[in-house]
């Protein structure tokens, strides 16, 4: 069966509703607004209009355009009205028995062939569509805000969503100019899903003071790459909206320790520090600016630096540290072991400095460890032992601050904290592809687009080094024993294999050809 749409009505017209719209008329569909409350349709057709006109005004399409744009849309006054609708879109409240009630509604006015798709960002496809006499014509269509903006929209496959609406969906987002992907119903499907790792692991690494907050953002921000910290994000998103979020599919997933929510987060949704909204989150926003942001301590050149001992446990890593020491002028201590004067430097990963300096059998009162999975080019992070010469510290401080980067002094932590962070984004990734989620493509694209991560989480793997990945892992879940960081099967066999983390199978290529 090969469906046809071309008229489509939304129901709900709030910011999301009113956005789907947009780009539906935009891309030449007829469409019907309908919203429960009286007038609001008539008022998202106004604004609507506005948008229109001002994108025409900025020279992004003619006034032309726009104005036969907006003759496409239409009011609905009632769901009866919704008849001919080839496709029925639904943005309202998230509350599981009323989107329920819709269905059964839609179901007694709409025609046998029509497709009924929910925007639903949290609640279960298949529990939507379970009072429906036809929940094989129910999927799901979840955009993001702002629609016209964000171009990707997941396409979630219901138990009983039959094959040809999931295509006739995604050819539809392609139509309206957003990359679709498809995914299974599952909870937080693929992008809600795979951005738990990006929050959890920031408060855990709070929570266990590591380093502040501020620090934390920073290494994620200059560090890593993210456009904001996760407490930054935060603050905007607000904790009344986050935090929910996060208990809910910690719950939906049976208390998979994952997905364990954080007591910080908890504490400030019940304080009502929600973020800017409220004026006062992780930051203070009551001045009309953010404040609460510390800068990094610079040290300067000293007049004499002890020698630089390595430790390193990939090649290219101590490649790249002798070259950055050489170019400042460091001496190395190139002894098998290291003199008792020197700075024993340990590029190490998923350790404390405590099991790194046990490791490589040297005198944890001289060890500064430094975290190289993003290399350094960018910020740096720097972690000493519980007993380190604070003089030593000092100098490896200076040293990475020689070319002007800046850089953190973290407390002891298995992993740094980009390394952490990262291996629980690449993990959480391979797992969702293990799962057959989505294909691995859809998971990249999905979280580019949708999450704003400069990379996908299985091909940031490839990028950062599968075996760094997994060698940071096991580490963490040996000492601390916490199923949280067990590695994926995904990922453990394909570094097993020399892998690439996006590698398919030749009988799985075979298949899809």
């Amino acid at each position: 069966m090969s469906l046809h749409i071309e008229k489509i009505a939304v129901i709900g017209v709030g910011t999301m509703g009113a956005g789907i719209a947009q780009i539906a008329i935009q891309s030449g569909h007829e469409v019907w607004l309908y919203d429960a409350k009286a007038g609001a349709a008539q008022e998202a057709q106004q604004k609507l209009s506005q948008t229109l006109k001002q994108l025409a005004d900025k020279g992004k399409f003619s006034h032309a355009k726009a104005e036969q744009d907006l003759a496409r849309l239409h009011i609905a006054n009632a769901l009866s009205d919704l008849s001919d609708c080839d496709l029925v879109v639904e943005a309202i409240i998230e509350n599981l028995e009323i989107k329920q009630d819709l269905m059964l509604q839609l179901e007694q006015v709409l025609k046998a062939d029509a497709v009924i798709a929910s925007n639903t960002s949290s609640l279960s496809i298949t529990a939507i569509a379970a009072k429906c006499q036809q929940p094989e014509r129910v999927a799901g269509y979840h955009f993001f805000n702002p629609v016209p903006l964000m171009k990707v929209v997941e396409v979630i496959q219901g138990f009983y969503t039959r094959d040809d609406i999931v295509q006739a969906l995604v050819q539809l987002s392609e139509k309206m100019g957003h990359r679709p992907v498809v995914a299974k119903d599952t909870p937080g499907f693929i992008i809600n899903h795979a951005g738990r790792a990006f929050g959890t692991e920031a408060y855990a690494i709070l929570s266990e003071q590591v380093a502040e907050f501020y620090e934390i953002d920073r290494i994620y921000r200059d560090g890593i790459g993210f456009k904001m910290g996760p407490f930054e994000l935060g603050d905007l998103t607000g904790m009344d909206v986050s935090h929910p979020v996060s208990e809910s599919i910690y719950q939906q997933y049976y208390h998979e320790p994952r997905y364990r929510p954080n007591i910080n987060t908890r504490q400030r949704y019940i304080a009502k520090q929600l973020g800017r909204k409220t004026g006062q989150g992780f930051y203070d926003y009551r001045s009309g600016q953010k404040q609460g942001d510390v800068a990094p301590v610079f040290v300067g050149r000293l007049n004499d630096y002890p020698s630089v001992w390595l430790g390193a446990d990939f090649a290219q890593d101590a490649e790249e540290l002798k070259r950055y020491l050489n170019a400042q002028q460091i001496r190395l201590d190139t002894q098998a072991q290291p003199q008792a004067n020197s700075l024993v430097l340990l590029a190490c990963y998923g350790e404390d400095a405590t099991t790194a300096a046990q490791r490589y059998a040297v005198n944890p009162e001289q060890v500064v460890c430094i975290d190289l999975l993003y290399g350094l080019d960018k910020h740096r992070t720097l972690m000493p032992s519980l007993v380190t010469a604070p003089h030593l510290l000092h100098a490896a401080h200076s040293i990475f601050n020689l070319d002007g980067q800046s850089l953190t002094v973290i407390e002891e932590s298995l992993g740094f904290v980009a390394q952490r962070v990262m291996a629980m984004i690449v993990n959480l990734g391979c797992d969702i592809a293990q799962q057959k989620i989505a294909t691995v493509d859809d998971i990249n694209a999905a979280v580019r687009l949708g999450l704003g991560y400069p990379y996908g989480p299985i091909e940031w793997g490839d990028v950062l080094g599968g075996e760094k990945i997994l060698t940071i892992l096991e580490r963490i879940s040996q000492i601390s024993h916490d199923p949280r960081y067990r590695p994926s099967p995904w990922l453990r066999r394909r570094v097993q294999l020399g892998l690439k983390l996006n590698h398919q199978p030749q009988h799985q290529q075979e298949q899809a050809a």
